[in-house]
């Protein structure tokens, strides 16, 4: 399944800075816009993937 977030990439006089409004808790920092690219990326990957997986959890708990 695909889904789009919305980043917000800032830059400011240590680098870049971005992270996803409607995902809290997630954010992270680079030297440059690709590499704050990439390591935002994987932070949301991970987001969605411990999501799904405590609604698993949830489901299995329920029955």
């Amino acid at each position: 399944m695909l889904c789009k977030v919305s980043v917000v990439i800032e830059k400011d006089e240590h680098g870049y800075y971005a992270y996803p409004p409607d995902l809290e808790g997630r954010q992270t920092q680079g030297d440059t816009v690709n590499e704050v690219m990439v390591k935002i990326k994987e932070a949301v990957e991970l987001y969605v993937k411990l999501y799904k997986e405590r609604i698993a959890w949830h489901l299995q708990s329920a029955l």
